[in-house]
């Protein structure tokens, strides 16, 4: 699995990052955790809100920081995320 965090660099960038690879570790799953800052890479994958989340080339989240739990959801495969 393999899950990108979209964004400039931002401070919420590195939030999302944190919280990216805290569900990995807490779901203790093999899965990467990329960081993407290439505008035109992040252009070409339809996102205009930062910080994002794509998992496996996905985007599953635009314009917002997901908590730990919010992510380890979407790795599960749950169709609702908590807020």
């Amino acid at each position: 699995m393999k899950l990108q965090i979209l964004g400039a660099g931002c401070a919420k960038c590195a939030l999302l990052e944190q919280h990216a690879r805290e569900a990995v570790s807490n779901l203790k799953i093999d899965a990467t955790v990329e960081k993407v800052t290439d505008i035109g890479a992040i252009a070409a994958m339809g996102v205009m809100s930062m910080p994002a989340l794509a998992i496996d080339g996905a985007i599953r989240s635009a314009g917002r920081v997901l908590t730990t739990a919010q992510i380890e959801a979407l790795i599960s495969g749950a169709t609702f995320i908590p807020r």
